[in-house]
């Protein structure tokens, strides 16, 4: 008599077992962080390879610009001054835009690869901007001024050179990438260091080099000694 009951227990504990009612919500209650969180980093992930793009574009027409500037005499070859250098990293500033914010979390570095009375490469002049404190891979202004022991600018074995008599103008830029999410979760699958761009171009026509001009109201210079924005 004892028996019958205990099996309808059973019975109800077994059906109560196979009900899969609340299986998707448990799921997705387990699922729900993983795609969360790959979500985020895609997004991230994306929004670094865009800004990579936007900072060698950046790197790419201050190089290009910086090789055409100059104001052209009559009979005199095309002199640079110190009012173009900083119209040019104006122009850098906008071009890049204001999502990135060049200059408060990177610097740029222009330099004007020469060749010395040796025969040797020479930066020649150098110029910055950007709060970021990190100077130029390549060395300061006036590396290889003498001899021939500096052998260009940029990876050794691939160095840009400069012929006698031209000049390239070579740009550095250096970016520190902000995360969109800064939670440290994300950090771990970006790249590490900040992001690093270069450029060279020849200078286009015929130009003064024994240096860098001020017009009757001077200019500010913008030293690589400093971390301010101008």
């Amino acid at each position: 008599m004892t028996i019958r009951p205990a099996l309808l227990q059973c019975r109800r504990l077994l059906r109560a077992l196979r009900d899969t009612r609340g299986v998707a919500m448990v799921e997705f209650a387990f699922i729900a962080p993983l795609i969360l969180f790959m979500g985020v980093v895609g997004i991230e992930m994306a929004n670094y390879a865009v800004t990579s793009l936007r900072i060698s574009q950046a790197a790419m027409h201050i190089a290009d610009n910086g090789s055409r500037i100059g104001e052209r005499g009559t009979l005199s070859a095309q002199r640079i001054y110190e009012s173009d250098i900083n119209d040019l990293f104006i122009g850098v500033r906008l071009q890049a835009g204001e999502s990135i914010d060049l200059y408060e979390t990177g610097r740029v570095i222009v330099s004007s690869l020469e060749r010395n009375a040796d025969g040797g490469q020479w930066i020649h002049w150098q110029r910055c901007m950007g709060k970021l404190e990190v100077d130029s891979s390549d060395g300061p202004e006036g590396t290889g001024e003498t001899g021939t022991d500096f052998a260009g600018m940029g990876e050794d074995g691939a160095e840009v050179t400069a012929e006698a008599g031209q000049a390239v103008i070579y740009v550095e830029l250096i970016y520190q990438y902000r995360p969109l999410m800064d939670n440290g979760f994300t950090q771990p699958f970006l790249p590490s260091g900040p992001i690093r761009s270069t450029a060279a171009f020849n200078v286009r026509n015929t130009r003064d080099l024994t240096g860098i001009f001020q017009r009757p109201n001077p200019s500010e210079v913008a030293s690589c000694d400093e971390y301010e924005e101008i």
